[in-house]
């Protein structure tokens, strides 16, 4: 089994759309969307849910309301300032926790007199496994203002992988997270290959830069594609040399291509149309010699 694993420095360098078309043109493959913090793979592939799962991690505090003699030491010791403190009743103060400002550390259970804080596991969000018509994905939605996200990457990675190994499918696609943070690396450690698209902008270009560091160092084999060169040569060709100079593979050019946009309205991925644009991404697909 290979993974191949498809992340940008910059959000909005298209490679979700690149991903999707990747997922028709591979045979039988496991499809992965690891951009948990903002997922959009859904919106083209229009996955059926079969099956729906918890995501916990970490934890958050919760006040008894019973149990509180009103004292305040978890207000006094809350450096996050996620303790508040309500009107008076009946002769004490109310405290309550905000759950969005809570960092689950755990000071406030440790000294509260009357043991009235518990401490559950924090709901953080979701992941489903669904069907597909170019083969099953996993997916997650992070919730609101929730963290350990890439806890939750790594539980989607994984869950694709046991799929890939069960069903004996070749192949793991991954869609994943833009900038090079914890989301990403849990992305692409132990990938088999990795594709960077970029830009030709000085953004775009920058932001390469630090991707292809963040993948020479866990020496994972890197390829990149250039979207929209057409709107700068120059900067592309200034780019793909950055880019051999690192040690990374050119996988090719996708042309400016309006049709995308239409093919993302129609809830397809570009292959699936007539795009100008498809014999760059097929010429791509093929230059990453996973046909």
């Amino acid at each position: 089994m290979q993974e191949l694993v498809i992340i940008s420095g910059k959000g909005g360098t298209g490679k979700t759309s690149i991903t999707a078309s990747f997922a028709m043109l591979a045979e039988r493959p496991v499809i992965a969307d690891c951009d948990v913090d903002a997922a959009d793979l859904h919106l083209i592939l229009s996955p059926s849910v079969k099956s729906s799962h918890a995501f916990r991690a970490g934890h958050e505090a919760v006040i008894r309301a019973e149990k509180c003699n009103g004292c305040g030491a978890c207000l006094v010791h809350c450096r996050f300032c996620a303790v508040k403190k309500s009107a008076e009743q009946t002769g004490k103060p109310i405290f309550s926790i905000d759950p969005v400002a809570c960092e689950g550390c755990g000071v406030c259970v440790y000294v509260c007199p009357e043991q009235a804080i518990d401490f559950p596991e924090r709901l953080c969000g979701e992941w489903m496994v669904s069907d597909t018509r170019c083969g099953p994905m996993v997916h997650a939605r992070l919730g609101i203002a929730a963290e350990n996200s890439g806890k939750l990457v790594s539980t989607v990675r994984q869950e694709a992988r046991r799929l890939a190994k069960e069903k004996d499918h070749p192949l793991v696609i991954v869609d994943g997270p833009p900038g090079i943070g914890c989301p990403v690396i849990a992305s692409v450690t132990g990938a088999t290959m990795v594709l960077a698209v970029t830009e030709p902008t000085v953004s775009g270009e920058h932001d390469l830069e630090r991707v292809l560091s963040l993948t020479r160092h866990f020496q994972i084999p890197t390829a990149i594609c250039v979207n929209k060169w057409d709107i700068n040569p120059e900067m592309t060709a200034r780019i793909e040399d950055t880019a051999r100079q690192a040690g990374a593979k050119i996988a090719g050019r996708i042309r400016y291509d309006g049709s995308i946009t239409q093919a993302q309205m129609g809830e397809k991925a570009v292959v699936e149309t007539d795009a100008p644009c498809v014999e760059d991404i097929k010429a791509i697909w093929n230059n990453l010699g996973f046909t």
